[in-house]
């Protein structure tokens, strides 16, 4: 007997940010987070350039125009 898996992939609904870190909800409910530490260009932005966001690809990623940066969702649940 073979067991299929499947390989959900994980999609980006919302993000927030706190001090120090950013927030991103999940299309299937889990929230993930991760240092702005790790995102320099994010860690550097004002207000007003983090909250300007756009989803990319119904949720694989996030893209902010304004500091030109880019974040894999998946990529914050491999490291």
């Amino acid at each position: 007997m073979s067991i299929l898996t499947v390989k959900i992939e994980p999609l980006a609904t919302d993000i927030f940010f706190r001090e120090d870190s950013i927030h991103i909800i999940l299309a299937d409910g889990r929230e993930i987070s991760a240092p702005l530490e790790w995102f320099p260009k994010l860690r550097d932005a004002s207000e007003a350039q983090r909250k300007n966001w756009r989803l990319i690809g119904d949720g694989i990623g996030i893209h902010w125009e304004d500091i030109d940066e880019d974040v894999e969702t998946e990529s914050l649940l491999t490291v």
